[in-house]
């Protein structure tokens, strides 16, 4: 193990070294290849996202397609690494600032989405100037090897720039440890988080951490319900409840309280629960024994409580060593302590409320904040929602749920989330190093905020 970490860790410095040398838009037309490679593969690297992370025909179809889509738009950003110029406050004197590739990148992934997270972070890096090593999960080996392969079909000399590490959490550690990896990008676990955070911190390396997330949404009176349903079953069962961005917590109005529970109960009877590799499926299974198993104890502890739980049991059809579970509604009248901590299943807790600050004060009441939505045709509630003084989380929606973003937006949330952003917007700057610099071209030297140092 530890030999052949040296023996990765080494090729990807070593190869980081040439590849930073390459134009940025050179780098971005190899990115374009790539993507290419991508949309020629785009069939059977989706059947293998179906083999392994379970997922349903569409979303691994849409997960090959966001891979895609992230390198269609580092193709973009390979002439868009801009720098700021700032006006100078001494004469003849010119004050910027410069971004440069930081080396070597090592990335954690999980097994959710096993494709797009790690193009989150390689379209970005690479075309910045970095290579990367990627720990993919170890339920997700085969979609790893699916990339790379693609990746080698078109890199020619840079192969390297894609090297993947298996393994478990001793893998994961190794990365961290290592000075040579500048930065570290790791999702997963709220837990996870935690225990790899020190481990960086402690030799001042770089983090990006996106971690769990306890997603909320409200539903006001002047929602469409219709549309509301919608957003919502897709949010809280669509991969069987296995995204950072699952709907757990839902708060509705007392007014309609009644109906969406009801239409929230007709729906969730009539989700299409089988296997995912037949096209009217909408669930596929749980991802193992384990995440059933903390799905029940968390059910069995609110029913112990008299809490009332529709749902949640498993279901035997198709392949009897699969874990095919019914999403829950769980129906509360108080917070309970279980909707408090993220259960990585299709569980949505349901509660109703009166005032939308009320709403919002249950919403951001959590730990985590990465996603949440609004759904109202409400002005005035969308505004407080998406104001500092509404949603405290990385993602607020507005009349779609909490799941389904894209890459156009940085993505991310705050606090235990990890506050680090992937993906769209300047994301790309976690992957470079800024360097202000200040050009003197005059005769003098003249020194900031006036001070003067006469050697006379």
């Amino acid at each position: 193990m530890i030999n052949n970490f040296e023996t990765i860790v080494t090729k990807s410095k070593d190869i980081s070294k040439k590849w930073r040398n390459i134009p940025a838009p050179q780098r971005g037309e190899m990115i374009r290849q790539f993507g290419e490679e991508l949309r020629s593969q785009k069939e059977s690297l989706a059947k293998t996202i179906t083999k392994e992370a379970r997922k349903i025909k569409t979303e691994s179809l849409g997960e090959v397609q966001e891979a895609i889509d992230m390198c269609d738009f580092a193709v973009g950003l390979s002439r868009q690494l801009y720098g700021l110029t700032m006006p100078s406050e001494r004469p003849n004197h010119r004050l910027q600032e410069l971004w440069h590739p930081l080396g070597v990148v090592g990335c954690i992934t999980a097994f959710n989405f096993p494709m797009a997270v790690f193009a989150w972070n390689f379209c970005l890096a690479a075309v910045c100037g970095n290579s990367i090593i990627w720990k993919p999960s170890p339920h997700s080996n085969e979609c790893a090897k699916g990339i790379k392969q693609a990746w080698d079909k078109v890199s020619s000399e840079f192969a390297d720039l894609i090297l993947i590490l298996e393994g478990g959490n001793e893998e994961a550690v190794s990365i961290c440890k290592d000075k040579r990896i500048v930065l570290v990008s790791a999702t997963g676990s709220t837990k996870m988080g935690k225990e790899l955070a020190p481990i960086v911190s402690a030799r001042l390396g770089k983090l990006l951490l996106e971690l769990g997330g306890n997603n909320a949404a409200i539903v006001s009176p002047s929602a469409n319900l219709d549309l509301t349903i919608k957003g919502i079953a897709f949010s809280a069962c669509g991969t069987a409840g296995q995204r950072c961005t699952s709907l757990r917590r839902l708060f509705v109005h007392k007014d309609i309280y009644k109906d969406c529970v009801e239409r929230l109960k007709n729906c969730f009877d009539d989700l299409v629960i089988g296997c995912p590799s037949k096209d009217d499926t909408q669930i596929g299974p749980l991802i193992s024994e384990n995440s059933f198993n903390s799905m029940q104890k968390i059910l069995d502890s609110l029913k112990d409580k008299g809490v009332e739980v529709i749902g949640g049991e498993r279901l035997e059809i198709e392949d009897p060593s699969e874990f095919y579970v019914k999403p829950a509604l769980v129906l509360v009248k108080n917070i309970e302590d279980e909707m408090l901590t993220e259960t990585f299943a299709p569980i949505l807790y349901v509660k109703d409320y009166e005032d939308i600050k009320d709403a919002i004060h249950m919403q951001n009441d959590v730990a985590q904040g990465l996603s949440s939505s609004i759904f109202t045709n409400d002005i005035r509630e969308s505004e407080l929602f998406l104001s500092e003084e509404g949603s405290d989380c990385g993602i607020a929606n507005v009349n779609i749920g909490t799941s389904g973003a894209e890459i156009g937006g940085a993505f991310g949330g705050e606090k235990d989330t990890g506050g680090g952003r992937e993906s769209g917007s300047d994301a790309w700057k976690n992957y470079m190093r800024r360097v202000t610099a200040t050009v003197n071209y005059g005769e003098d030297l003249p020194l900031a905020q006036g001070v003067e140092f006469d050697e006379s």
